[in-house]
């Protein structure tokens, strides 16, 4: 269960007392009215254990959905742009929505944990769009985000920490897929899912195990240089993975107060998701007159020259603005200056030579370098142990 502090007015996790008593920075922030730590010791330090190590993330203000019902299927189907049927029962699928512009709404996974029997997790909050879609629908929707705690375990010995705390098992996890197990007479679900784009673990249990959960495992990984880490490591690791962030890297559809602001899966690299094969689905219509059409932008991955972020840069052609950086990073194990951008149509095709125009502040001197980047396939970190079963760890 969630708790609210009287001083700040502000929600606090079930982890919150290790994580508070873990926090020497003092150095907070605010996930969905929840107190959330922005660093716990040093912000390198955090993002080498998920690169090296075994890092712990709380990941509990996550919005969750249950929904079930004989029309649970067809519901989500109609609802998101892939086909859910096709998400088999121990599963996890990624997955976005749209509104009926082929605009979306949001990004997120849906886990089948059963027949008839799924979770949706979610960036923004969707109650009111989830109910409003089910109209004509045999289900049930239940917000549980305040009744599952979830701990995000990631890095190259999360497998070996778990296995550690006698979660035997654990190691045949594939990726995308999830597994029950007994956690002191306790159900704890464990999915091989994360956002860091490393060989990583999520652990969903009541809110009245969480901290027995946490205690016990960190006890474990002690041997594993386990360490929790906040939100600005975990920024530094889903942009060096290429993963999109809700709200920085697209404005949802239902957010945006100015026309032309939100993008379509397409338009966010996201076309391998929508599939034109299964039945009516929200902003079919408009997707399908874009695919014959064409979109107006193109996501892209781009390889910029130097070691300063291009924070919010434009990004040139000879000269003239045809796109803007949403996120960018220093990749310390990719070695790479990477940025996420959206470039006007037809701008963004892998290799395509251009130019990010950077701001940034030394000793309140603002410096501007137009630095020479270039359009890359994919992003740079994407290691083999991220797919392997069982992971060479373990």
């Amino acid at each position: 269960m969630s708790q609210r502090s009287d001083d700040t007015m502000m929600l606090t996790t079930p982890f919150h007392s290790r994580v508070a008593a873990a926090c020497e920075l003092n150095c907070w922030g605010s996930w969905k009215d929840y107190t959330t730590p922005n660093a716990y010791t040093d912000v390198e330090l955090e993002y080498f254990a998920i690169r090296n190590a075994v890092g712990v993330f709380d990941l509990t203000p996550m919005n969750k959905y249950r929904i079930g019902g004989t029309d649970a299927e067809a519901y989500l189907n109609r609802l998101v742009t892939r086909n859910v049927g096709k998400i088999a029962v121990g599963r996890v699928g990624y997955t976005v929505w749209c509104d009926d512009a082929g605009q979306v709404m949001d990004d997120g996974t849906i886990f089948h944990l059963g027949e008839n029997d799924y979770r949706l997790c979610a960036y923004a909050r969707a109650t009111d769009w989830l109910h409003w879609s089910a109209m004509g629908f045999d289900v049930t929707i239940h917000d549980e985000s305040a009744d599952i705690a979830a701990l995000a375990v990631q890095g190259p010995t999360s497998c070996s920490a778990l296995m550690a705390m006698g979660l035997r098992g654990v190691e045949e996890i594939k990726p995308f897929g999830l597994a029950h197990f007994d956690f002191d007479g306790q159900p704890l679900m464990i999915s091989r899912t994360g956002f860091t784009g490393d060989l990583g673990y999520e652990l969903w249990i009541a809110p009245e195990h969480a901290e027995a959960l946490w205690d016990r495992l960190f006890d474990a990984g002690r041997d594993y240089m386990i360490k929790p880490f906040g939100m600005e490591a975990l920024e530094m690791a889903r942009i060096e993975a290429g993963f999109l962030q809700a709200g920085v890297d697209f404005m949802p559809a239902e957010d945006v107060v100015r026309r032309g602001r939100s993008r379509s899966p397409f338009e966010l690299g996201l076309g391998w998701l929508v599939d034109f094969d299964k039945p009516l689905f929200n902003g079919r219509r408009a997707l399908l007159r874009e695919q014959t059409e064409g979109s107006r932008y193109r996501f892209a991955y781009l390889d910029v020259d130097g070691n300063k972020p291009a924070h919010n840069s434009f990004i040139l052609f000879n000269g003239k603005q045809v796109g803007t950086v949403t996120s960018a990073a220093w990749c310390p194990t990719a070695k790479s200056n990477l940025a996420l951008g959206q470039l006007k149509m037809p701008h963004g095709g892998v290799g395509e030579e251009l130019v990010a125009e950077i701001y940034y502040q030394r000793e309140l001197q603002w410096t501007k370098v137009l630095a020479p980047c270039r359009v890359i396939e994919s992003p740079p970190f994407n290691p083999p142990r991220r797919r392997a079963t069982p992971p060479d760890a373990c």
